[in-house]
């Protein structure tokens, strides 16, 4: 029997992914070869297509049910995805370099975003990560906890320009915060406390408050 809230969290999930499609569509089309919104079309389409991994998934089972192809599909979505956020992050420190060229990044905080996110891809490509199975919570804990490093650093990043050019950046560092701190509650304790699962939905609106920054920023 499928519950209505499993279907409206995938009617959420299909609209965030259609959102980011067209998104990103959109960044690409008005970017007019500015390298800044190509960037962030990038940006947008390696979200979509990183959650798309774990989501459609997701979607089916609310629709269709549970199995063993689709729990399978699910742990596979969730590795995509965990490689995909960190590339994500990545993307935002360059796109801060074009926003704000006339500033430079501190070293020690470029390096930490760069070996931090580093690590946390490795960490992903473990077998012993057992993504389509039970999992690895010694390891889930480790990856996570590197991928908080990398989001600091793009913090730092973004509260260091500030509201430079009066182009509200800073609002990047909100979203990030909000990002991380419904993240990672869901990664530690979702599977004893499902219903900390919904979670992911705040957790989902701060990427497309993300998103619609660029957008703004376009048009």
């Amino acid at each position: 029997m499928k519950k209505m809230p499993d279907l409206m969290e995938a009617i959420f999930d299909a609209c965030y992914l259609i959102f980011d499609l067209i998104a990103g569509i959109l960044f690409f089309v008005y970017s007019k070869g500015n390298p800044l919104f190509i960037l962030y079309g990038v940006l947008t389409l390696t979200l979509c297509g990183g959650d798309a991994f774990h989501l459609v998934p997701r979607i089916k089972r609310a629709v269709y049910g549970t199995n063993d192809k689709i729990k399978r599909q699910l742990g596979i979505g969730l590795q995509v995805s965990s490689i995909t956020m960190t590339v994500f992050y990545i993307i935002l420190l360059f796109i801060w370099k074009l926003t704000f060229p006339t500033l430079q990044a501190p070293l020690w905080v470029e390096a930490m975003i760069w070996i931090s996110a580093i690590i946390r891809i490795v960490v992903c490509f473990l077998p012993q990560n057992n993504w389509t199975s039970e999992g690895n919570r010694k390891l889930s804990v480790i990856r996570n906890a590197v991928f908080a490093v990398t989001g600091i650093g793009v913090i730092l990043l973004y509260a260091i320009s500030g509201n430079m050019y009066d182009l509200h950046m800073n609002r990047m560092v909100a979203a990030i915060i909000i990002s991380f701190g419904c993240y990672i509650p869901v990664t530690l304790w979702s599977k004893t406390k499902p219903k900390i699962g919904l979670l992911m939905i705040p957790k989902t609106c701060a990427y497309m408050w993300v998103i619609v920054m660029g957008l703004q920023l376009l048009f």
